[in-house]
């Protein structure tokens, strides 16, 4: 970016802040010099090491340099025109013609106060990194734990004590056999006639036939 170009666009933000409707009206020189857009006030946003760089920038703008602005009278922007140009500008002649006005130019000003109008066609792959949210996605409901009673398998845990021993068992799990005694803790069928067979039994009730424990 010129120098030109970021004292174009600083004047453009100060009076947009401050006083929008004048943006497309005449201002006079001496209003941007001592007002609106004062060297001592935004010499580091205007990046110029003296108000010699200031005042040569302002008579580049004054001059109608890059299009950015039309100054009037005609003959004093010729004036200002020919004093950029030369080795050795003369930069009193602000002071003796800051009674010209200076109008922006529709078109940079525009581009001033929206630097990038195709931003939001731009494709997601182009944005700026400053502007894609990397946030973790926080959309989704956060799933609250299963109640024990409805947990998958629920409905075949254990009893709280072994059949067999008596001893406690683990709780809100399956249990299949006795962590104790390693007794079988669910329902079986009997071996020899396919009776259903309880935890901790030795012979089944049916039949009579000997099925462990």
């Amino acid at each position: 970016m010129t120098d030109l170009e970021r004292f174009f666009r600083q004047l453009v933000r100060n009076l947009a802040a401050t006083d929008p409707a004048r943006l497309r009206r005449p201002l006079p020189l001496t209003d941007i010099r001592d007002s609106i857009l004062p060297y001592r006030a935004n010499r580091r946003a205007l990046q110029l090491e003296s108000s010699e760089d200031y005042e040569l920038v302002l008579m580049q703008l004054c001059a109608g340099e890059g299009g950015f602005a039309i100054t009037e009278p005609a003959d004093v922007r010729a004036l200002f025109a020919e004093e950029v140009r030369s080795a050795n500008p003369d930069l009193g002649i602000l002071h003796l013609h800051e009674h010209a006005v200076v109008s922006l130019e529709a078109r940079p000003l525009a581009e001033a106060l929206d630097p990038k109008p195709d931003l939001a066609f731009a494709p997601p792959g182009h944005l700026p990194e400053l502007l894609v949210d990397e946030s973790p996605v926080s959309a989704l409901p956060s799933l609250e734990p299963l109640d024990a009673d409805s947990a998958p398998g629920s409905e075949t845990q254990a009893a709280s004590h072994c059949n067999s021993c008596g001893e406690p068992l683990p709780s809100h799990r399956v249990i299949h056999f006795c962590p104790h005694c390693g007794s079988n803790q669910t329902r079986t069928g009997c071996p020899a006639c396919g009776g259903e067979v309880e935890p901790g039994w030795r012979h089944c009730v049916t039949c009579g036939a000997f099925v462990g424990g």
